[in-house]
């Protein structure tokens, strides 16, 4: 056996201590084959997403609060490290595939606009009334890893991979998460019909353990943070914390992770499924409703997410129509499209152009294009 197989067998020989139900890299499928080299396929995908350049602009891109002066409130950035913290700590305990898990956490939040969900609620609005299909950042986060990333070619992750990034939905908490095996086709028929059936497509199941594992460390991973956030800019005190949840799950975002993590680990050891107790999740379900009556609702002020409206909608057409004009000085060609291959630009509707374009904006791009054009 030469050396690099000897390195390659290195690389999986942690999938002999692995449990019955997890992944293992044999079963990795993507849509072009590549050559092989050293690194497991999962761990392949994790290389292919960090060096990609959506990945560093998850650097300044909204959490929840967009343009406060704190330097402690979260950041796209941090929220996905998070989310690939718990779940791996979820994976290991229970033996899973945990370059996979890191694979889909890393990943899971590429599509998300400028402005966290109040941008991409705006540009659903558009895409519903310019192409009359939905805009959601799981599905844009699977649309740039196989259609617009590397230029246009895309990067070639994994099907599992790509699933678990479209299967995420960290706003959809159920106590129990069951995978569904799914071929390739049935997944890219999943991932078609979500833009035209969304309500349908949040509640699709993963097809692996570890996409389980990731969708509910989403929910871990931003759901204590975001209380730490609230209370640092004074929205309220952790003392006004409903006591029916804090006994639970305790008030910190560290008692919350550790309760919910240990839960879970407890409830879906050497299981098919990933599981909490009845009481943490009644716990968990009450404490999202409060984030969303006390922090998500009150994140932006509705002049604000007025005034980006507006925004929104008039950069859409002043860049929609740069593309008509052929106006290559504009920034949607200097920045974006120049970099394009010619699959991309030939196959791809103006309007849907514009679209990843403003999908793909940081939030400090797209608030001095708002303000040049206003």
């Amino acid at each position: 056996m030469n050396q690099l197989m000897v390195i390659k067998k290195n690389f999986l020989k942690i999938e002999d201590t692995y449990s019955k139900y997890a992944t293992k890299s044999s079963e990795a499928v993507r849509f072009h084959s590549i050559d092989d080299d050293i690194r497991a396929p999962f761990f392949r995908d994790v290389d292919r997403i960090i060096h990609a350049l959506s990945y560093t602009r998850y650097a300044d891109k909204t959490q929840v609060y967009s343009f406060k002066e704190n330097d402690h409130i979260s950041e796209r950035m941090l929220h996905v490290q998070l989310v690939s913290k718990v779940a791996r700590t979820i994976g290991r305990a229970l033996n899973l595939n945990c370059d996979l898990i890191e694979a889909i956490a890393l990943g899971h939040d590429v599509g998300h606009t400028p402005l966290g969900h109040t941008g991409e609620a705006l540009l659903n609005e558009i895409s519903l009334r310019e192409i009359g299909k939905y805009f959601a950042h799981n599905i844009q986060g699977v649309r740039y890893y196989m259609e617009v990333e590397n230029g246009g070619e895309g990067l070639n992750l994994t099907i599992q991979v790509l699933d678990g990034i479209m299967c995420h939905n960290g706003e959809m908490l159920s106590n129990i998460y069951i995978p569904v095996k799914k071929t390739k086709e049935e997944f890219l028929r999943e991932y078609q019909d979500a833009y035209h059936d969304l309500k349908t497509s949040n509640h699709n199941h993963p097809m692996t353990l570890e996409g389980c594992v990731v969708r509910i460390s989403d929910i871990i991973g931003y759901i204590g943070r975001d209380i730490e956030d609230a209370i640092q800019l004074g929205l309220f005190k952790r003392e006004e914390l409903p006591k029916e949840i804090t006994d639970v799950l305790g008030n910190t975002n560290s008692d919350i992770m550790n309760t919910v993590i240990m839960d879970i680990i407890e409830n879906s050891l050497d299981q098919p499924y990933i599981a909490m107790s009845e009481d943490v999740y009644h716990a968990l379900f009450q404490l999202k409703k409060f984030n969303g009556e006390h922090i998500y609702n009150k994140s932006m002020s509705r002049e604000d997410k007025e005034y980006y409206r507006l925004g929104m909608n008039q950069l859409y057409h002043i860049y929609l129509q740069d593309i008509r004009e052929k106006n290559t000085s504009s920034i949607i060609y200097t920045i974006f499209l120049n970099s394009q291959c010619s699959r991309y630009i030939d196959t791809t509707s103006d309007e849907r152009k514009v679209i990843d374009f403003i999908a793909g904006m940081t939030d400090d791009l797209f608030v001095r294009e708002v303000k040049r054009v206003q």
